[in-house]
């Protein structure tokens, strides 16, 4: 069987692009269409194309690699397909069939010959010696050509530019690179690493706290050119290594994925080389290149002084070879980490034949088909391919959704949420949209399997699960109090000599924390040392002639003098706070240490009293429509020893929370709303909406505050609708309309 794999165009240039596979093996039953020079001839092949021996397969047989320079693409030939091609000049099908079966071990017939050579010309490898092989060549080109918007889409979301040609510049710098092939130059960086990180331990606190010191200019400017000279150097790795190993290097520039811009090297003649050790050493050299930067710059931070220099090898040392290993190492995109994989297993186009098992594994599962995989592997090979594939569907769902909402938040709103429905069409909804129509054209054969009806009814109890009106519960996040609860807040800043303990019984009026402020013990002693001589003079003016003629004076002076007395005491007086109610210490802040600093108006505890309960929760804006007041509803409290508690809905917030007065209920307290803010101030990330309830049963109030859930009977609703609002929502509340 003639096997013809056409490889990844092109290969190693650290970017995302389309990956399309022909054959392998190639069994295609279209003849070729029949040439001038007889009905039954073979068209003679293209004079420019070359043919390189390549890696043996798993099985042993040797593999060749055929390059098209036009189109700068190659092909991998198998061994059949090779000993068809080599008899190619014998004109006819059957001459070449009987030729191959006669002189190798290999039987093929004229069949298998009409298969590879409907592949080749489907793939443009035939001279154009008619007219009609001009008008098909014409009819391939306008079946080619894309509308502008398709073109603009596709164009937007990757495209590349080549800045020069290289060439010249690798060749000349080829000499004086090769030491770092060597093996010496690899221990040395051994020494250097083992040194580096030596010397680093020794600063280990001053090295972690590096990034925040640099906040001069001159630290960010170097942060950016050590990020700009690593990826630079990342891409000569590459280059010099092709160039090293015989390759040319036509072209290096910069491509945009998603307006992102990443560096690119067309080291395509890779494909060239007949041994998969040399194509992994150009893949790997990029991260290889890094990671000794890295090293270098670990042992140099030790010795530099401080300023951008510092800043750019501290970069170096971290950040730049970390964010090579999260993304190039990455096999679930076209990166580095990608082609080291598939030199590594001997894969080529990894992705394309592992989403092809991917995908008939999945028709296997949903509706026992029957048919042959798409190619004959090992049963290992075969899981490997099929666990490939969904984990690479996964990768890219996450790494798309990312991408939608960077470029939702990177544009103003309208056209952000555009275009980021147009990520989630091209990316997500497309994939799944062509596999659909690929089961709906094998419709005829799918009904005639009892696993299709099996799946479509599974299918269908799901669909009615996410329609019908089902739920008839809300849950939200919710706090039981006591019914009558205050906070308390510190009338001025001062340092805390007394506090109360949660669950401590007080009266109205009794003390609960004492304070002290240096401030205001400095004012009201001042005030009264300008008092004591007002008021002695007050007293002598009598008596004194001179004292008498400042007449009400000093008596107003005395007057404001004691006024200022008074003010500072009533202030001091404030620094004692009582219980504004009989009741319950409910919650204290855990902040707050005896002989620490309070500032004016922090939240110092809350207070309540023993009869009655209530509930307290927060709604998301999606179910505020299906509440009605007086609905029951149960608290579930996150404390075991507690009941469950009955209760009413007694009234439901029309504007959304601005503050969360219930800090236990955020997320960095141990709740589950998201918040933003400080502790002071914690605001809902998103659209909450309070709802209160009452008449709680039982009515035995706990000594503190409980967190839990509570679940309100509602109107029924579907999953269906409850996302549509959702949507809808968050349409309205960001597009501005």
């Amino acid at each position: 069987m003639a096997g013809v794999v056409k490889l990844p165009p092109p290969p190693r240039e650290g970017i995302e692009g389309e990956e399309t596979r022909v054959a392998t093996p190639c069994v295609v039953h279209s003849p070729p269409v029949p040439h001038s020079e007889g009905e039954g001839s073979l068209p003679p092949l293209r004079q420019d194309l070359a043919l390189y021996p390549g890696d043996a397969e798993p099985d042993g047989s040797p593999t060749w690699t055929l390059h098209d320079p036009a189109a700068n693409r190659f092909y991998r030939l198998g061994w059949a397909a090779y000993e068809i091609l080599s008899r190619w000049h014998l004109g006819s099908p059957e001459q070449v069939a009987r030729a191959v079966s006669g002189q190798t071990t290999l039987q093929t017939d004229a069949e298998e010959v009409l298969d590879l050579a409907g592949m080749l010309q489907r793939s443009h490898l035939f001279e154009a010696r008619s007219a009609g092989d001009s008008r098909r060549l014409l009819q391939v080109h306008a079946a080619g050509q894309q509308h502008w918007a398709k073109w603009l889409l596709e164009h937007y979301l990757f495209f590349r530019i080549p800045l020069w040609r290289p060439q010249r510049l690798l060749q000349a710098l080829a000499p004086w690179v090769g030491w770092a092939y060597c093996r010496g130059f690899r221990l040395l960086l051994a020494v250097l690493l083992a040194a580096g990180l030596f010397l680093v331990s020794r600063q280990w606190d001053t090295f972690v706290h590096s990034f925040a010191a640099f906040d001069h200019w001159s630290g960010y400017l170097g942060l950016g050119l050590a990020l700009t000279f690593s990826k630079v150097l990342h891409e000569f790795g590459h280059a010099l290594t092709a160039t090293r190993q015989g390759c040319k290097v036509p072209t290096m520039g910069v491509a945009f994925l998603v307006t992102w811009p990443v560096l690119y090297t067309d080291v395509n003649e890779a494909w060239k080389l007949p041994s998969r050790r040399q194509r992994l050493a150009i893949a790997g050299a990029g991260i290889a290149t890094e990671l000794a930067l890295a090293v270098l710059a670990t042992f140099a931070w030790s010795f530099l002084p401080e300023g951008m220099l510092k800043a750019a090898a501290f970069m170096l040392a971290t950040s730049t070879w970390l964010i090579t290993l999260a993304i190039n190492a990455s096999p679930f995109m076209r990166f580095d980490g990608y082609f080291l994989l598939c030199d590594w297993l001997g894969i080529d186009n990894l992705h394309a034949r592992s989403f092809a098992f991917g995908r008939w594994w999945l028709r296997e599962r949903l509706f026992a088909l029957g048919a042959p995989a798409p190619e004959a592997v090992a049963p290992g090979r075969r899981r490997f391919l099929v666990a490939f594939a969904y984990t690479t569907w996964i990768y890219r769902l996450s790494l798309f959704l990312g991408i939608a909402l960077l470029v939702y938040h990177f544009f103003f709103k309208a056209l952000g949420i555009f275009l980021l429905l147009v990520e989630l069409g091209w990316f997500i909804a497309r994939p799944v949209a062509q596999e659909v129509q690929a089961w709906w054209q094998l419709r005829k054969d799918l009904m005639k399997h009892f696993r299709t009806l099996v799946t479509l009814a599974l299918f269908l109890g799901l669909a009615a699960l996410f329609v019908l009106p089902l739920q008839t519960t809300v849950q939200a996040p919710a706090m039981l109090t006591l019914a009558q609860r205050q906070a308390i807040h510190a009338p001025v800043a001062g340092v805390l000599l007394a506090l109360p303990t949660p669950g401590q019984g007080v009266r109205q009026g009794e003390a609960l924390f004492r304070l002290r402020s240096p401030d205001i013990d400095f004012q009201l002693a001042h005030a009264r040392l300008g008092e004591q001589p007002l008021r002695l003079q007050q007293e002598r003016q009598s008596l004194d002639e001179t004292l008498r003629r400042e007449g009400g004076v000093i008596s107003r002076r005395h007057a404001e003098a004691a006024g200022s007395i008074q003010a500072w005491s009533r202030e001091r007086d404030r620094l004692d706070i009582d219980a504004p109610l009989a009741g319950v210490v409910l919650e204290v802040n855990d902040e707050l240490n005896v002989g620490g600093w309070v500032a004016t108006d922090e939240w110092l505890a809350f207070v309540g009293r023993p009869q009655g309960v209530r509930v307290e929760a927060y709604v998301d804006e999606a179910d505020l429509e299906r509440l009605r007041l007086d609905a029951p509803a149960r608290f579930l409290p996150e404390a075991p020893e507690w009941p469950v508690f009955h209760c009413r809905v007694a009234a439901i917030d029309r504007n959304n929370v601005d503050v969360l007065e219930h800090p236990a209920l955020a997320v960095p307290h141990g709740g589950t709303l998201a918040v933003k803010g400080s502790r002071d101030a914690l605001v809902p990330a998103g659209s909450l909406f309070r709802v209160r309830l009452d008449r709680c049963d039982p009515a035995a109030a706990p000594p503190r505050e409980l967190r839990g859930t509570l679940r309100i009977d509602a109107q029924r609703a579907s999953l269906a609708s409850r996302w549509w609002r959702a949507a809808m929502a968050v349409w309205l509340r960001e597009a501005g309309f």
